[in-house]
């Protein structure tokens, strides 16, 4: 500084923090319903070190029954919004998710539902397990049901 050509050290240090999300309940599983009939739970998604508004996606896999066409019965809804958002204090908003299953065929399924931020990272892939088992003894119960 000043033409003065003394040399200055200038340290920075910091933490990078990656952007993660939780859920409550950890892991998830549906119970067992007649065929046809929708069930459904809520989780709650708690996003952590979201420097930005960010919003999430999510994916939702598709089951082959027995009769071979491929169906997605799970059906995701955010009541209030599915945007990340940063609170005025800095940390991030958690938000609600609607879970649903409805299956007019027999299917069983263990895996995963993916939820995806805008930066396309996968969130989800080894925390989230949905588990439905459907029979054809529902089906033959919802058949009585309707006599």
């Amino acid at each position: 500084l000043n033409n003065n050509p003394s040399c200055y050290k200038v340290t920075l240090s910091g933490t990078v923090k990656s952007p993660k999300i939780n859920f409550d309940p950890p892991f998830l599983m549906l119970m067992p319903v007649p065929l046809d009939v929708k069930t459904e739970t809520v989780i709650s998604i708690i996003p952590q070190d979201y420097l930005r508004q960010s919003q999430i996606q999510v994916e939702l896999p598709e089951l082959e029954p027995e009769d071979g066409d491929r169906i997605c019965p799970f059906s995701i809804q955010f009541p209030k919004g599915q945007d990340i958002v940063l609170s005025s204090d800095g940390t991030n908003m958690a938000l609600s998710c609607h879970i649903s299953f409805r299956s007019s065929s027999p299917v069983s399924y263990l895996g995963n539902i993916f939820f995806i931020d805008e930066d396309k990272n996968r969130l989800l892939q080894q925390q989230r397990i949905a588990f439905l088992l459907y029979t054809h003894i529902w089906h033959f119960t919802a058949l009585n049901n309707k006599l």
